[in-house]
């Protein structure tokens, strides 16, 4: 068994002035996530840009990001994508890079139907003997993973999590009470990180963990402690921020927020954009 910790951060992809993935910057980053309250690493996700990174770039990221982190959290290799070998192989790269466990996200555009997506996620499964957590974002991937396919997925050994971001708490419910106990459901949406605790979640592969990590860390020990109001509280506060930062398309306000604190790592690539004065003002203000 692996735990991914309660706050797991969805980590951006550093980049210099040139848009080159920065080994340097990365090296801080992961430095100041593991010491401002995250548990496991995600890399070269959504968060990373990992639609716009070459599978050479996203090998050299989880190398670089095991030998930092040293052991102190697990790191977590995005090797998903729409094509089913590819994804094995960039899987395979990832266990050679000494990654810890693996995120697969629901295959985007061909929109495979209940069964093409189980037989992708139980190939990809077979393929390595590292954990595997399954992605479900149906905003980002056009399918959504049925909770009676993540049940099934749940029974291949290696297959030990979800990161569930369809934003349904009913599919939630329905998940967590069809799996074995040892099986985590994470939420995807930092927005649902409580009520999915409420509800037998295991805790958040986070966005917002970039700025306030400890205090998402607060929130969720509050709960599992029984000091609900405690816990409502700091959700309540930390909401506004939540939402702007994904008041436009992630990671450009997360960058854009870490440059804010000081910590600069590098604008994002095509076909995304830095934000526009007005979204930069509105950010900064709730920094």
């Amino acid at each position: 068994m692996i735990s991914f910790g309660r706050v797991s951060t969805a980590m951006v992809t550093p980049f210099d002035s040139k848009e080159n993935v920065d080994f340097e910057r990365t090296t801080q980053l992961v430095n100041y996530l593991v010491n401002n309250g995250t548990d496991s690493l995600v890399v070269a996700g959504t968060t990373g840009e990992s639609p716009v990174l070459t599978a050479e770039e996203k090998v050299a990221l989880f190398r670089h990001t095991v030998k930092v982190a040293d052991g102190r959290v697990p790191i977590i290799a995005g090797t998903g994508s729409n094509n089913t070998r590819q994804s094995i192989d960039l899987t395979r790269k990832a266990e050679e890079a000494g990654v810890d466990a693996i995120m697969l996200v629901a295959p985007y555009y061909n929109k495979p139907n209940q069964e093409g997506l189980y037989q992708h996620f139980k190939a990809v499964a077979e393929a390595t003997a590292l954990p595997v957590m399954i992605y479900n974002i149906p905003g980002r991937s056009s399918v959504n993973i049925e909770p009676q396919t993540v049940i099934k997925l749940s029974k291949l050994p290696n297959v030990v999590a979800v990161k569930e971001a369809s934003g349904n708490l009913d599919a939630v419910t329905e998940i967590i009470a069809g799996t074995d106990e040892e099986f985590q459901v994470y939420s995807g949406d930092d927005s649902l990180t409580l009520p999915i605790l409420s509800i037998g979640g295991a805790g958040i592969v986070s966005v917002a963990s970039h700025v306030v990590g400890n205090e998402m860390q607060q929130m969720v020990s509050a709960f599992l402690e029984g000091n609900y109001k405690e816990a409502a509280k700091i959700h309540q506060q930390l909401l506004p921020l939540m939402k702007q930062l994904f008041a436009a398309p992630s990671p450009v306000p997360v960058k854009t927020a870490l440059q804010l604190k000081g910590m600069d790592m590098g604008s994002v690539r095509l076909p995304l954009v830095p934000l526009v004065e007005a979204e930069r003002t509105a950010l900064q203000k709730l920094i």
